[in-house]
């Protein structure tokens, strides 16, 4: 597994003002979605690519074009759903799948609760939008579901991740073809599996607390 972290300034800029949490959620959601935006530029970097002719005002060249199966975008719900408007803005014609994960707040553990995606992924690119790479348990699992099936290169994009959380992700998906893009890999985790010093639940912050 890769894991890239984007030094920029206006990504280290961003990211500040998404940790402060004094910002409201209508200021939270533009930031994030300006965020993934820029993350997404590096995440795209090995997107495939075929060749293609082109006419311009003055002769005739050769360009490229996104290949064909398009990319899958993938953002885990809810808090993923956030990050989907950044991403496909860079990404306008990939298909978008869509998997409803919930972390049990005592086991940590991450169970699956909606599922739209298609059953045959092969060959194709996916990338997987999730906020927060914190204990590794959600991400994991929703690699796994792609790589059965069929996906074989995965991308996970993340606002934030936690050392431990990358050390699971390492461990548990050694030898399969993922690469993590993240603005920032934080201290540690705490007691209650959230990323120090983070910037609190994502999904929360995005649309206020749901009971």
């Amino acid at each position: 597994m890769r894991t890239h972290v984007v030094d920029h300034p206006l990504v280290a800029h961003k990211l500040t003002t998404l940790r402060d949490e004094r910002t409201d959620s209508p200021t939270f959601r533009r930031l994030a979605d300006e965020l993934v935006t820029l993350l997404a530029y590096e995440a795209t970097r090995d997107v495939r690519v075929e060749e293609v002719g082109v006419r311009t005002p003055v002769t005739e060249t050769v360009g490229v074009r996104l290949s064909h199966p398009r990319p899958l975008v993938v953002p885990i719900i809810r808090a993923g759903l956030g990050m989907l408007e950044g991403m496909v803005r860079l990404l306008p014609t990939a298909e978008v799948g869509f998997l409803g994960m919930i972390r049990d707040e005592e086991t940590l553990q991450a169970s699956t609760y909606a599922n739209r995606m298609p059953d045959d992924l092969s060959g194709r690119q996916v990338y997987v939008l999730d906020p927060m790479l914190a204990t590794g348990g959600t991400l994991v699992a929703a690699i796994r579901e792609l790589i059965r099936r069929g996906a074989d290169d995965v991308t996970a994009i993340c606002l934030l991740a936690a050392p431990e959380g990358v050390e699971v992700m390492e461990r548990e998906l050694a030898g399969t073809p993922v690469t993590v893009v993240t603005a920032s890999v934080d201290e540690r985790l705490n007691e209650q599996g959230f990323i120090v010093p983070g910037l609190g639940d994502a999904g929360d912050r995005m649309y206020g607390t749901v009971a």
